[in-house]
C-alpha cells in the first residue's frame, strides 16, 4: 500500500510554461476545463485558483502516483480556499478520453484542453520507476504500472534489428545498430532488469567521441525505449483527435511537447484540423471538409530566459495552442463538424 503522504513529500512537479499557459487557456469562473496530463497539479492548480463556484475542473492521469497526489493536492486546495468548484479525476491515458466520457455525458464539451506530454520531475528521479539513466532502479518506464510490458521486457526480447530500428526512429541515435548489437550481444549471456545496467551498455557501445558530449550518451536510447513501452506517438495522435472535437466553440486545445518527434506530430495534426482539404488546388473540393478552427501559436511558446534559469528542464518546451471556430455544429460520435 502506498502512503499518500509520503509520495506527495516526493513528488515534486515544477509546470512549465505556467504563465503562457494560463494566458492562452483565458480562463473564465464559471468556464468548464479539461487537464489531460495533471501529474502533481502543478498547472491544475493555477487553472483552479481562477474558477468561481460554477467552474469545474477535470483530471486526467494514466499514472496512479501523480493522479493520487494530484487529489489529495486540489482537494486540500479546494478546502483552503473555500472553492465551490467542482473536481473530476480519471485514472486513464489521455487516448481514452472519449470512453471516459462516454461513462458519463456524451454531449461534453470544454472551453480549454491542456496535455503536458512531459514526463514529470518526480518520474525522473524515482528510482522505482525507472525512467532515469543517471538513478539506478528496475528497468521499467510505464507511465501505468498496472499494465502493459516493461522496458526490460522490450529490451530482452526483441531482435537485434528491431532494437536499432527502435533507436533509430524515436531517439535519432546515430549508433543504434551499434547499440542494438551491443545490447544482444550481452543480453544472451545475462538479460538486462536495470536501468544503470542498460546505461552502461549503450556507453560503452558507442565511439569514445561520442561519450564525452555535452548529453549523457543513453539519453536518446532511454528516450526511445520510454516512447515505445508508452506507444506514446500513437496514443498522441488518438488524444489530439479526440480532444478537438471536445472543445466548446471558441474553446482552445494546448499541447506541451519535449520533443521534435512529438511538436511535428501536433504541428501537423493542427494544420489539418486548421485546413483538412487536401484536394488538389486548382481542382474542384470533393471531400466537403471544412476547418475545425485555427492555429493559434504558428512557431510555439518556449520558455522564457527567466523560468529557463529556474526551471532547466524546460528547455526543450514547445507549447501549440489551436482554437475551435466559434460558430460550429458539435457532434463528437459522428466527430463531423459545420462551420
Amino acid at each position: 500500500m502506498v502512503n499518500i503522504d509520503e509520495l506527495e513529500q516526493n513528488f515534486t512537479h515544477q509546470p512549465v510554461l505556467l504563465r503562457e499557459v494560463l494566458e492562452a487557456m483565458a480562463i473564465r469562473l464559471d468556464g468548464d476545463y479539461l487537464d489531460l496530463t495533471v501529474g502533481g497539479a502543478g498547472h491544475s492548480s493555477e487553472i483552479f485558483r481562477k474558477l468561481g463556484p460554477r467552474g469545474h475542473l477535470c483530471c486526467f492521469d494514466q499514472d496512479r502516483e501523480a493522479l493520487d497526489v494530484a487529489r489529495k493536492r486540489l482537494e486540500e486546495l479546494k478546502r483552503v480556499l473555500h472553492s465551490e468548484a467542482s473536481l473530476e479525476f480519471h485514472h486513464a491515458n489521455f487516448s481514452e478520453l472519449e470512453t471516459e466520457l462516454a461513462r458519463q455525458d456524451e454531449a461534453r464539451y470544454f472551453d480549454a484542453i491542456l496535455a503536458d506530454i512531459g514526463v514529470s520531475s518526480y518520474q525522473l528521479d524515482e528510482d522505482s520507476r525507472g525512467f532515469s539513466y543517471q538513478h539506478d532502479g528496475p528497468l521499467d518506464m510505464r507511465m501505468n504500472r498496472e499494465q502493459g510490458h516493461s522496458a526490460a521486457e522490450l529490451v530482452n526480447s526483441a531482435r537485434e534489428d528491431e532494437l536499432a530500428a527502435l533507436f533509430k526512429k524515436y531517439g535519432e541515435e546515430r549508433y543504434a545498430r551499434r547499440i542494438a548489437a551491443a545490447i544482444c550481444s550481452r543480453r544472451a549471456s545475462r538479460p538486462f532488469d536495470r536501468t544503470t545496467d542498460l546505461a552502461d551498455c549503450i556507453r560503452s557501445a558507442m565511439p569514445a567521441r561520442s561519450r564525452h558530449e555535452k548529453q549523457h550518451p543513453a539519453k536518446r536510447c532511454f528516450q526511445a525505449l520510454r516512447i515505445a513501452v508508452n506507444q506514446e506517438l500513437d496514443v498522441l495522435e488518438t488524444m489530439l483527435d479526440s480532444a478537438v472535437k471536445r472543445l466548446k466553440p471558441g474553446g482552445r486545445l494546448l499541447v506541451i511537447t519535449f520533443h521534435s518527434l512529438e511538436d511535428r506530430i501536433v504541428k501537423q495534426c493542427f494544420r489539418d484540423f486548421q485546413q483538412p482539404c487536401h484536394c488538389p488546388p486548382k481542382l474542384p473540393c470533393v471531400c466537403h471538409k471544412q476547418p475545425l478552427g485555427r492555429v493559434i501559436t504558428s512557431k510555439g511558446l518556449s520558455a522564457s530566459p527567466e523560468e529557463l534559469a529556474e526551471n532547466p528542464r524546460a528547455r526543450s518546451a514547445r507549447l501549440r495552442v489551436f482554437e475551435r471556430a466559434s460558430e460550429l455544429t458539435l457532434n463528437p460520435k459522428r466527430g463531423d463538424v459545420h462551420v
